[in-house]
């Protein structure tokens, strides 16, 4: 690169801004068109894609990177086809942007609503999952957004190969190039650009690890949709079908130990604990998930001493924390005063406890009988999600097509005028 990082992210920034106004007035069709050409050409690029993996995945192994980053870096074909699904999904969704709402008459007689409009540039940062290509795009791209994608070094030939697909689909539909940008650079002061760019960037949504996060958080210049940690709980009560139980917290805690949604504490009513945690371990064991308990809970089974440190520890590997509780006042004091707002869970059938767990546990997804795993925008029929955000300003849970877009004032009149002094 002969031009500087400042440089080459001002550039970057500029065209996207000019973009944001082309893709903005952007018909339902025409973004349509965009995303069915761009999963046709991923469809087509299969080979290149792989090839262009296996590079990255190669360095990874080199540079030491540990399973768990390396599965989430790896794009196999039935994730190749999960995007091309997720393209499509996203295509066939209502289009918010133009909608109106609450137009109501004011005793002035104009007419004042709301409507819904993109945010206009939005940076993503993120780290591994050359996935996340897509399902941002796509997203920007049919919520009438421009975006600058700022991508793991680890998975720098991925995105490339990604990112020649979207070019496609966006050529296809007469769109520009800067529609979607992926920073070619792997200098971390790419992203000290990115996020200090007000003039060009309307928001940036961080994906990755708590370092990473906290980094943008504290240094950016722009507003930030985020979530620090995904320490995610699954509380038994004594009203529980055991059976389903079991299900419900295998299926948290290993469907995939990567991703933010996982179980990392499991707690257990003291009433059940005798009869619920010994097949629930040795299911867990069986699968190789380290245990780490309670000293009620390592009465009761084979586990590690859990400590002040494990109750706070986002694992994202096989390890879980369990603690037995006396009841649910007991299971949401825990989740309020460890959890990080993300994704909590109970399993019970009983009405007014799951109303209070609904209630009271203040997280951003709160799940009856279901493993906090479906926390993710695809499962919530958002098409596919920007990431997932535990503030309680403009967004809050998985992010979709609505979360990156707001709303202004629209008010119609027929030449009125002020009349009057408004009472002070």
């Amino acid at each position: 690169m002969t031009e500087s990082v400042l440089d080459y992210m001002t550039r970057l920034g500029r065209a996207a801004r000019e973009a944001s106004r082309v893709i903005g007035r952007a018909s339902t069709a025409q973004k349509n068109r965009a995303l069915e050409a761009a999963a046709a050409a991923l469809d087509e690029a299969r080979a290149e894609l792989s090839a262009a993996n296996e590079l990255d995945l190669a360095a990874g192994r080199t540079n030491g990177l540990s399973p768990y980053m390396l599965e989430r870096l790896t794009l196999t074909p039935e994730r190749i086809d999960s995007m091309i699904v997720g393209l499509r999904q996203v295509a066939s969704l209502a289009d918010p942007i133009g909608a109106i709402r609450d137009m109501s008459f004011m005793p002035s007689g104009i007419q004042v609503g709301k409507m819904r409009v993109p945010l206009g540039v939005v940076g993503i940062i993120y780290e591994s999952r050359p996935n996340v290509t897509i399902d941002a795009a796509s997203l920007c791209l049919k919520s009438g957004n421009a975006t600058i994608l700022r991508g793991g070094s680890e998975a720098i030939h991925s995105n490339r190969a990604i990112a020649t697909c979207i070019q496609r689909g966006l050529a296809a539909a007469d769109l520009p190039a800067a529609v979607v940008q992926v920073v070619e650079t792997t200098d971390r002061e790419a992203v000290a650009a990115l996020i200090t760019m007000p003039e060009y960037v309307d928001v940036i949504v961080p994906r990755g690890g708590k370092g990473l996060i906290e980094r943008v958080s504290r240094d950016a210049r722009v507003p930030v949709i985020k979530h620090l940690d995904g320490i995610c709980h699954v509380y038994v009560s004594a009203h529980a079908d055991l059976e389903s139980a079991y299900r419900i917290c295998f299926n948290a805690k290993t469907y995939r130990y990567g991703i933010c949604g996982a179980m990392e504490t499991l707690l257990v009513d003291s009433a059940i604990a005798a009869a619920f945690l010994p097949t629930m371990a040795g299911q867990l064991i069986e699968k190789g998930v380290e245990l780490r308990g309670c000293e009620r809970t390592r009465a009761l089974i084979d586990a590690l001493p859990a400590t002040e440190e494990d109750w706070n520890t986002e694992y994202l590997a096989p390890i879980l924390s369990i603690k037995v509780v006396d009841g649910l006042d007991q299971a949401i004091e825990h989740i309020n005063h460890y959890g990080s707002q993300h994704t909590d869970a109970i399993v019970t059938n009983h009405q007014g406890e799951s109303r209070r767990f609904m209630a009271e546990v203040d997280s951003s997804s709160v799940m009856i009988n279901a493993p906090t795993s479906f926390a993710d925008g695809f499962e919530y029929g958002l098409g596919a999600e920007i990431g997932i955000s535990t503030d309680k300003l403009h967004a809050r849970g998985p992010v979709g097509l609505e979360g990156l877009t707001c709303e202004k004032y629209i008010v119609i009149g027929d030449g009125h005028q002020l009349r009057g002094q408004r009472p002070v």
